[in-house]
């Protein structure tokens, strides 16, 4: 059986999940009477939310006489450390690009590493249904920037397909009719190579994903570069520091449509599960014991970003959450690092842990993934990675891009310059939007998004990704506005919530519990405010002439998880539980607390 090995890339939501499922569905890998989810790649809840894939996952089809591997890969900046990996897993690519919205800054970023290894794309110029579509510009803007990337002349001459995954068709030409996929089949049959590998050669097998399961333990998802693998077959582990560990391979797994099926032997170039070896990680090589020759282990990119998590002490722990010991959020941070290795945490002791990713979305993922499962704890303000190099300090860059109307330039520019960015480029693209390009500090990026939709009125987008490592700056961003804290404990009431909205925008409405150093809203002025959310109305027998008046109250600000870590300050904590988001200070007491900020500010 021949065997193509292929990866889908692209932007944030410019389709590879969606023609994923399309290609599931027209090879026939579902029968008729199976049902079928849109989006069924994106298997967990959030990923079905968000419309964002952040775990890559891989499938394989069968069209005519060939089994198609493919790897459908997240799209986002922080997830980008997967992507690199499942790279080196293939021999082709599927660069998927927006007919309307061409060539974004995550696409720069993947097709980069998919050059740099060699690899030529087949293009697929996707939602050619959409009304202001322009392939034609989008395939001028692929060349420059495949140019740009210093592609060679055989990647240069890349096979161009036109399709709408949603709508299930592909064509050669713009003018052929719209009917299936088939086209998109027969071009990657036709220009992606063929696996390397030679079934007679020593086994070499590569760990590029792993799962975890609670009967077998670690599962390596790896491609076979050479060799026969077979089950309970005796093999070597070659770890990425050299050490070699003797084993089995207890249990083989192979993939068809979504499907995990074990199976007793696999071909060279074919992609599979293995599972025997606990110490198993990204990266390492098996080999076959009488000829070891390991693989040149995986580059994974470093976090850039801490968040420390903490042991939830308010006056309202407990009451929500089913887990709340440090012991329990302990063994749930070592759980996830045994699959997420572009994570790291360490237990810094006392009920708290510090946790190291790729961005602020990949730790709001993973405390949203604990929350839901009824973890209950407290997040910090996340804080950049600061490396030391010959005695230098260096911190993470990042390329920033944005797209806004003409109008709101201005703004976005003044604000993300005091943010210590440099504009590297500035150019008009449609419908009144300009693309504005930036190198930026990740610490500027840090409580960015919020403020930047509002300037922009929700019409903004922002993406950036990952640059490199540069000399410390010295401005550190704070927030415009003070908090509005309670100086009470008991219940919020309407008429004390009435008399504070003059203050400042409310987190909380009539009912909510609050407590001694709760944040309940944020001051229209620089300072933080003391105020009492429980105070009711004093009533007496004499009647007032406004005694009637309506209370009218404006909806509180609703607070997202990404939302609140954004705004917080460093003396502020997230407080997260199955059911609410809160923000409080760290030092409750606000005489300790004003003690505190005299002390800093000396």
């Amino acid at each position: 059986m021949k065997i193509k090995n292929i990866a889908v890339i692209a932007h944030v939501d410019h389709g590879k999940t969606t023609l994923v499922d399309e290609l599931l569905k027209q090879s026939g890998t579902f029968s008729e009477f199976q049902a079928m989810d849109e989006r069924v790649m994106d298997s967990n809840d959030l990923e079905k939310e968000r419309g964002i894939t952040i775990l890559a996952k891989n499938t394989s089809i069968q069209y005519q006489d060939t089994k198609i591997n493919i790897i459908d890969t997240p799209g986002h900046a922080d997830f980008g450390g997967e992507v690199e990996r499942v790279l080196k897993m293939v021999d082709g690519v599927l660069l998927l690009v927006d007919a309307q919205e061409g060539v974004m800054p995550q696409t720069k970023f993947v097709v980069k590493k998919a050059l740099s290894l060699g690899l030529k794309p087949l293009i697929v110029i996707n939602k050619i249904d959409k009304p202001a579509s322009d392939p034609e510009r989008v395939i001028d803007e692929i060349f420059d920037l495949f140019v740009a990337l210093e592609a060679n002349d055989e990647q240069l001459d890349f096979p161009i397909v036109y399709a709408s995954a949603k709508n299930g068709f592909a064509k050669h030409e713009m003018e052929d009719e719209d009917k299936d996929l088939i086209p998109l089949f027969d071009a990657i049959i036709d220009n992606v190579p063929s696996p390397s590998g030679e079934d007679t050669n020593p086994l070499q097998l590569q760990v590029f994903t792993l799962d975890y399961d609670n009967y077998v333990g670690k599962i390596g998802i790896a491609r076979i570069f050479n060799g026969l693998v077979a089950k309970n077959q005796e093999v070597l582990l070659v770890k990425a520091d050299g050490e070699k560990v003797k084993g089995r391979i207890s249990k083989l797994i192979g993939f068809k449509g979504l499907e995990r099926i074990d199976i007793d032997d696999a071909i060279s170039g074919d992609i599979v599960a293995i599972a025997g070896f606990e110490t198993l990680d990204v990266g390492d090589t098996v080999c076959d014991p009488l000829n070891p020759l390991p693989l040149d282990p995986l580059h994974i990119e470093e976090p850039t970003l801490n968040v420390e998590f903490l042991v939830n002490d308010s006056p309202l722990a407990g009451l929500e959450g089913k887990f709340v010991t440090s012991n329990r959020i302990d063994e749930r941070l070592a759980k996830e690092m045994q699959t997420n290795i572009a994570m790291k945490y360490n237990n810094s002791g006392e009920g708290k842990f510090k946790v190291s990713g790729r961005g602020e979305l990949q730790i709001t993922i993973l405390a949203e993934n604990m929350r839901r499962e009824g973890f209950e704890f407290a997040l910090g303000r996340p804080e950049v990675i600061i490396k030391e190099e010959n005695g230098v300090k260096l911190e993470p860059y990042e390329h920033l891009t944005i797209d806004v109307l003409d109008e709101f330039s201005g703004t976005v520019i003044e604000k993300i310059g005091k943010r210590k960015a440099i504009m590297t480029s500035m150019q008009p693209i449609s419908d009144g939007f300009v693309r504005i390009e930036f190198e930026i500090p990740a610490r500027g990026l840090v409580g960015f998004r919020g403020e930047f939709l509002t300037d922009t009125r929700g019409e903004g987008v922002m993406n950036h990704s990952f640059l490199d490592f540069r000399p410390l700056t010295t401005s550190n961003h704070k927030r415009k506005n003070g908090a509005l804290i309670s100086m009470e404990n008991g219940t919020a009431l309407a008429y004390s919530i009435f008399g504070l909205q003059e203050r400042g925008m409310m987190f909380i409405k009539p009912q909510d519990k609050v407590y001694i150093g709760i944040v309940i809203g944020e001051h229209s002025r620089p300072n933080d405010l003391d105020v009492n959310p429980i105070k009711g109305k004093q009533l007496t027998n004499v009647r007032s002439s406004g005694a009637d008046d309506a209370i009218k109250l404006i909806p509180p600000k609703n607070l997202s998880l990404e939302n609140a870590l954004e705004w917080i300050e460093d003396d502020e904590l997230v407080e997260i539980t199955p059911k609410s988001i809160r923000i409080r200070k760290r030092t409750l007491d606000p005489t300790k607390r004003k003690r505190a900020a005299k002390k800093a500010g000396k």
